[in-house]
């Protein structure tokens, strides 16, 4: 096995001295742009990896990031965030951090748990997903000065121009989109929508997109409404089809949701309603059902380049400007099946 690079090997490449990589590494604020971007290609070059228990002892920190695993639930759509996790433990890795796992029920005790690690200095920065309107966990990082992205946008009048945090995301409403004209193209005008009930961010994100394709397309649909499992929706979509028979495509806001609709398709006597999911998980793919895919692998990527820069430890906590403050990641669509599947 070849022999690992060390900072000996980096200060060479570079041309620099073993103090300059260190700073580079554990302090690269202080080091002069062209100087750390010279190391940073060296870096990248060898493939060099800090060692993580040598930097904590050096810079008192733990080289950790918290990230709070969400309860078991059962259900179809958790293994988007199962994806994250595991990607994001990956990527720190690869830049010689680890992440601290923990679970909690609710916001509070997320917040109890968070402030349980800080204080006990056990995890340098935190990432949190799952944001909501009036979420109290950003306020709170954000006033103990924690460095912090989230898997999920601020939820504000404008993420975008005017952001409360660092924040990444996937651009739901290009997903819906992207499957809304595509059902047009290949199924007919009357294509509906069966979102979870309206107040989410994430569900009237994703609404949005079927909305602005029906628009730009001149179309209508019914907007279908249910609980985000199978039985809420195939009760929902049977006692739409039932009603409204000439639905011609329906586009839903996630898996389960799909699922629930293909389902009381099938029974009604539309088993060839072509229906598009949210999150492409391996359900969606086994039963031929065309799903948006998330690609959670890029969120996690998008975390750490807010929460790390380039290269070296967790950069302190920043203004949320705008144009620097977020990765808004586009989905993709994949088609399978009768929804137009070669």
């Amino acid at each position: 096995m070849p022999k690992a690079p060390t900072v000996d090997d980096v200060a060479r490449v570079a041309g620099v001295s073993r103090q300059t990589v260190s700073n580079v590494v554990n302090s690269p604020a202080i080091v002069r742009e062209a100087t750390r971007e010279r190391v940073e290609r060296a870096i990248a070059e060898l493939g060099y990896r800090p060692h993580a228990a040598a930097r904590q002892l050096r810079t008192r920190r733990s080289s950790t990031i918290g990230v709070h695993l969400d309860p078991y639930a059962g259900g179809i759509s958790g293994v988007v965030l199962d994806r994250f996790v595991h990607a994001l433990t990956e990527r720190a890795t690869d830049r010689g951090m680890r992440l601290l796992v923990f679970a909690a029920r609710t916001p509070g005790q997320e917040i109890e748990r968070m402030a349980d690690l800080l204080d006990g200095g056990e995890v340098d920065a935190v990432v949190i997903t799952g944001t909501f309107h009036g979420d109290p966990r950003t306020g709170w990082l954000s006033a103990r000065g924690v460095p912090f992205v989230a898997f999920g946008r601020p939820w504000g009048v404008d993420d975008v121009a005017d952001p409360a945090h660092l924040w990444v995301d996937v651009d739901g409403a290009a997903g819906t989109r992207a499957a809304t004209t595509h059902a047009l193209q290949t199924a007919g005008r009357d294509v509906a929508f069966l979102g979870w009930p309206e107040g989410s961010g994430t569900g009237d994100d994703r609404e949005r997109g079927w909305r602005e394709a029906m628009a730009d397309a001149g179309a209508t649909g019914i907007r279908i409404s249910a609980e985000n499992n199978v039985g809420a929706a195939r009760a929902a979509v049977g006692d739409a089809l039932s009603a409204a028979p000439a639905v011609s495509a329906i586009v839903a806001a996630s898996d389960a949701l799909a699922i629930g609709a293909q389902l009381a398709a099938g029974a009604v006597g539309y088993a060839d309603l072509p229906v598009y999911g949210f999150d492409n998980t391996p359900a969606a793919e086994a039963l031929g059902i065309s799903s948006v895919e998330q690609l959670p692998e890029r969120v996690a990527a998008g975390v750490l380049e807010l929460l790390m820069g380039p290269t070296g430890n967790v950069v302190a906590p920043r203004e949320a400007a705008a144009g620097t403050a977020h990765v808004l990641v586009e989905p993709q669509l994949i088609v399978r099946g009768h929804s137009g599947a070669g």
